[in-house]
């Protein structure tokens, strides 16, 4: 009997085959919803700003830079490149589903994605630009200034409302109709045998209690080396950099499994290079167990299962510069 027969046989007797999926309600993992859209202007004000280096001090770098949305909403480098082609101190996340966080960063030091947007801007290392400067540019290019007065029928510019067309972007980045959605709406055949094993062995290990909800993650903070300390030589502090509370060292926001397929290297600090790898550390370290090599590679299957459809983004056409836009200043040699 050939291994695939001997997988049929057996998800036969352990009922798995064709096992639809049970009520919504009582799985764990939600569907993710598709984006509705109420503010199409701002939206469409938020993309060009998203992909408009301009808003860094270099006109070098856009949000897309380290949100790459060809690449899962990252950028698959351990730490982003900023200004001056400085090392950030940590991995960025992705920024699909982004929405159904509980907080932004890995510290949630953002409440929402608006506090989050203004960030990167004035962050020295990241774009290296400031709020005033942004504005500055932002209000010197005519198409911008038509586009602002559009979404907000207001002619300052200001940067609440920078953030908050970033934000009515990225709300509309999300990723449903994973094969795992479809198995969760009564698709009995959406998962294959190794698929619907790994699910299974997901929720009775105990993953679940950490990634759950539409995103799988994003809903939480955990210390990271709950069973077996972390060892790492990044210094990241996780929420204890935002409280001050050393009980908070280590706690970082639980990542989204959504698209995790698409989104290495792995964890905070980007150590995990594949999902093989990130599997067996999370057991070991947060479960307290050691998965089989057949166990880590169904979860692996399931996980694969979790990338949705990809925001389709035609790439916007960018207001032109006016002659008063102030000049970047290039990365040093």
């Amino acid at each position: 009997m050939s291994k695939q027969q001997i997988l049929w046989v057996t998800a036969i007797m352990a009922g798995l085959w064709a096992q639809p999926a049970p009520a919504q309600q009582q799985e764990p993992i939600q569907p993710i919803e598709p984006a509705v859209i109420t503010e199409p202007a701002k939206v469409e004000l938020g993309k060009k700003l998203f992909f408009d280096p301009r808003l860094s001090k270099s006109g070098a770098i856009s949000c897309n830079s380290c949100h790459n949305l060809s690449m899962g909403g990252a950028d698959n480098l351990k730490a982003s490149i900023g200004h001056n082609w400085q090392q950030g101190g940590i991995n960025s996340p992705t920024v699909l589903n982004s929405s159904l966080n509980i907080a932004q960063f890995w510290d949630g030091r953002a409440k929402d994605l608006r506090e989050q947007a203004g960030g990167p801007i004035a962050n020295p290392a990241e774009m290296a630009s400031s709020h005033e400067l942004a504005i500055q540019v932002l209000s010197s290019i005519p198409g911008y200034r038509a586009e602002f007065k559009q979404a907000f029928g207001t002619d300052a510019i200001t940067i609440d409302e920078v953030t908050q067309a970033l934000a009515a972007f990225e709300e509309t980045l999300v990723t449903p109709n994973a094969r795992f959605d479809q198995w969760l709406r009564g698709d009995a055949k959406a998962l294959t045998v190794q698929e619907l094993a790994g699910y299974n062995l997901f929720k009775s290990s105990g993953c679940v209690a950490c990634h759950n909800g539409p995103a799988a993650g994003g809903n939480s903070f955990q210390k990271m080396g709950l069973v077996t300390p972390y060892q790492t030589a990044n210094p990241a502090e996780g929420r204890a950099a935002v409280t001050g509370q050393d009980a908070d060292r280590f706690m970082f926001k639980v990542p989204t499994l959504r698209n995790v397929a698409l989104t290495y290297p792995y964890f905070h600090d980007g150590e995990a290079a594949t999902l093989a790898e990130a599997v067996d550390v999370m057991g070991r370290l947060q479960l307290g167990r050691t998965f089989l090599p057949e166990e880590n590679g169904q979860i692996v299957a399931f996980l694969k299962t979790l990338t949705g459809e990809q925001p389709v983004i035609k790439l916007p056409a960018l207001p032109p510069s006016s002659d008063a836009t102030p000049r970047p200043q290039p990365f040093n040699p």
